[in-house]
């Protein structure tokens, strides 16, 4: 198997757009193709991820749609739907065409637009990657998914709501260095824990946005990669899935394929968790970024809350989680956050993150969960 590298990433401003799913993903893919120093033309294949096209847009066969507005309609496009993991599931097969040889220069991303409809609505959508027959039936949305696991790790070692609060004031805070995040203000634990209470234990500050926006990397085989000082390895790439329905999992307050797809990546790489010195991970909400800490090894199961609130997950902090914002602050626009998060590793390694940089950033990891904890996506990144 060839090696693969990230030599361009480009990702749009975050918040509300007036432009369409397809017109986001060609600014991004623009700037990525801009920034590893190629024409469309040198694209080969097309992975894109989009989850609620069809309801909010009214807008299927995205793949096709994308590579058409950048100019190249002939190359192979598949769209990729694995919940809010689309594009970084996206990312993976990309690596997996050219670590195969099928092709030396693939363009990865995603795009959503979400905000064009009415909260309630977009509630509905998303809720459409739980179970259709015994979860959407009851009303469980995501707030509900994620409170029932915040009150089960609660439960089981002790995690408070000022600790989840910790991670929403850290994550506004990063954000505020970020110009692409969609929530650019500092936000106190007060104002978190005085919030108006979404699905209890969880309030408003707990859950990230609704976003519209789009990302963009660009993966090239190690023969093109290496004329390109800026390149960014890909050490592994690895997938794990898990129960469906809720009432199957057997422990609520730990995500099994977050283990799972960790030990996988970690065991690609040839890496410890001790290695990495820069995280994007998916924090849709406060508790999700406490169980993922866990589930990747950072800290033991119970100890991340206790981290978040201690400042070790923040910038200058032992291990620095979601530098850009992350969900909560940068905003989730469900198809384009694999790849963002992608993006902003790759800025980290290359040193280019600005005032949220990481200090002698060399490793890189990046975690995206699908629905229900149903779907995790665990990739991990170098720089010599």
């Amino acid at each position: 198997m060839r090696g693969v590298a990230v030599i361009g990433v480009g990702v749009t401003k975050f918040g509300k757009h007036e432009r369409t799913s397809a017109e986001l993903f060609a600014e991004a893919a623009a700037d990525a193709l801009l920034d590893a120093e190629l024409t469309p033309g040198a694209v080969q294949a097309l992975y894109y991820g989009n989850v609620v096209g069809s309801e909010t847009e009214h807008q299927l066969h995205t793949g096709p749609q994308a590579a058409s507005i950048l100019g190249i309609p002939a190359i192979p496009t598949t769209r990729f739907e694995a919940a809010c993991a689309s594009s970084h599931a996206a990312f993976r097969h990309a690596v997996m065409e050219i670590a195969a040889g099928v092709s030396d220069v693939v363009l990865v991303g995603g795009a959503e637009r979400v905000l064009n409809v009415p909260t309630a609505e977009s509630t509905e959508y998303f809720a459409y990657a739980s179970d259709a027959i015994w979860e959407q039936t009851l009303g469980l949305t995501f707030p509900g998914v994620f409170a029932l696991i915040a009150r089960a790790h609660m439960e089981k070692y002790g995690t408070t709501e000022e600790q989840m609060a910790a991670v929403a004031v850290k994550n506004h805070k990063h954000g505020t260095l970020n110009p692409k995040a969609q929530f650019q203000k500092a936000i106190t634990v007060e104002q978190v824990l005085q919030s108006a209470y979404i699905a209890d234990p969880l309030k408003l500050f707990d859950c990230c946005p609704f976003t519209d926006g789009g990302a963009a990397v660009v993966l090239a085989s190690e023969e093109v990669a290496r004329k390109r000082t800026r390149a960014v390895r890909v050490l592994a790439s690895a997938a794990a899935s898990d129960w469906m329905l809720l009432g199957d999992k057997r422990d609520l307050a730990r995500v099994p394929a977050t283990e799972r797809a960790a030990a996988a990546a970690y065991s690609q790489a040839g890496l410890r968790p001790a290695d990495v010195d820069v995280v994007e991970l998916h924090d849709c909400f406060t508790i999700a970024e406490i169980v993922a800490t866990e589930g990747l090894g950072l800290f033991e199961p119970g100890a991340g809350g206790r981290a978040a609130a201690e400042g070790r997950t923040s910038l200058g902090g032992a291990i620095p989680v979601n530098p850009s914002g992350g969900l909560k602050a940068k905003g989730h626009p469900i198809g384009a956050t694999g790849a963002a998060q992608i993006a902003e590793i790759v800025t980290q390694l290359r040193g280019e993150a600005g005032p949220r940089q990481v200090d002698e950033a060399r490793v890189g990891l990046t975690h995206t969960l699908g629905g229900n904890t149903a779907t995790v996506l665990v990739s991990l990144f170098g720089r010599d």
